[in-house]
């Protein structure tokens, strides 16, 4: 059921385990360098590193969950784990967002002043951190929600260490000490803005929305060209989580058709065509809705 869902294959696991050690390690060491510097911009990639290494974590267990059998309770297996977690870390993103843009704006007001040498050292070894961490997920968040909301995470770092990188030299050379605070604020907006868009696929997936990739119309033309097919009903289609979509729809078809050809080539051209490989297809002489109406005359 989970052809094109290969995340329990370890790709995605390993990736995850590689850019925990790192973040942990790293996020110990920039809080204490941003204490000791006073800089905002450090303490405050040092507190969104924390919520990485909590979403990474949490990522990794989605991971191990989903590839749980179905059972008898859970029919559709445990893939949705994969997609509330992805829920959890975007609502984490925006709440520390939220958090740095407010403590930028105050600081705003009346910069302090930021050691600005070992600051932009702490900064430039933490870009580097971050971008090998990016690295390691960059291969498995394509085409999954939940190593998606960590590759985020880690992304949103990445910018925080830019903008601590450019405030530091800022201040080194130009004593300009509201770059810490104008960096931070930035920073926080464009993590809003990835993690508004990384919400709104989740909860798309969530609502049952057709996947994006999909043009209802299309699909309804494609199966109706179906030979044999005369109409079709009832046509939904979703995803169960990242990468694996499912159909179901009522087939109305022709007396004389034979029900095993005309039911294995609309599942090939919804494998093909559309990427979909779980279909759920009756077929019916008589549509549904005539039939009762008949019954209803008669």
């Amino acid at each position: 059921m989970r052809s094109n869902h290969d995340q329990c294959n370890g790709e995605g696991r390993r990736g995850l385990v590689r850019a925990i050690i790192l973040t942990g390690v790293y996020m110990v060491a920039e809080f204490v360098g941003g204490w000791y510097t006073n800089s905002l911009a450090l303490m405050a990639d040092a507190g969104h590193m924390l919520t990485d290494v909590a979403a990474l974590g949490l990522s990794l267990f989605a991971l191990w969950v989903s590839c749980r059998p179905a059972t008898a309770e859970k029919t559709y297996g445990y893939y949705r784990v994969e997609i509330l977690i992805a829920l959890v870390n975007g609502v984490a993103l925006v709440l520390m967002a939220l958090i740095v843009g407010v403590e930028a704006y105050r600081r705003m007001a009346n910069p302090p002043q930021v050691n600005s040498l070992p600051m932009l050292i702490v900064a430039t070894v933490g870009l580097m951190v971050n971008l090998l961490s990016a690295f390691f997920l960059h291969k498995s968040h394509v085409g999954n929600l939940n190593v998606h909301g960590a590759f985020l995470h880690v992304m949103g770092d990445t910018l925080g260490s830019v903008g601590a990188v450019i405030a530091g030299l800022a201040m080194l050379f130009g004593q300009w000490y509201l770059a810490d605070s104008i960096v931070s604020m930035l920073v926080a907006l464009l993590i809003l803005y990835s993690s508004w868009r990384l919400l709104r696929d989740v909860v798309d997936v969530l609502l049952e929305g057709t996947p994006a990739h999909v043009n209802i119309l299309s699909m309804k033309n494609a199966l109706t060209s179906v030979h044999g097919v005369e109409s079709l009903h009832d046509l939904h289609v979703w995803t169960l989580t990242s990468g694996m979509h499912a159909m179901s729809c009522h087939a109305v078809v022709c007396r004389e058709s034979n029900r095993r050809t005309v039911l294995a080539e609309m599942s090939r051209r919804c494998r093909d065509h559309f990427q979909i490989d779980h279909t759920t297809i009756q077929i019916e002489e008589e549509s549904l809705q005539a039939q009762e109406a008949r019954t209803c005359h008669e």
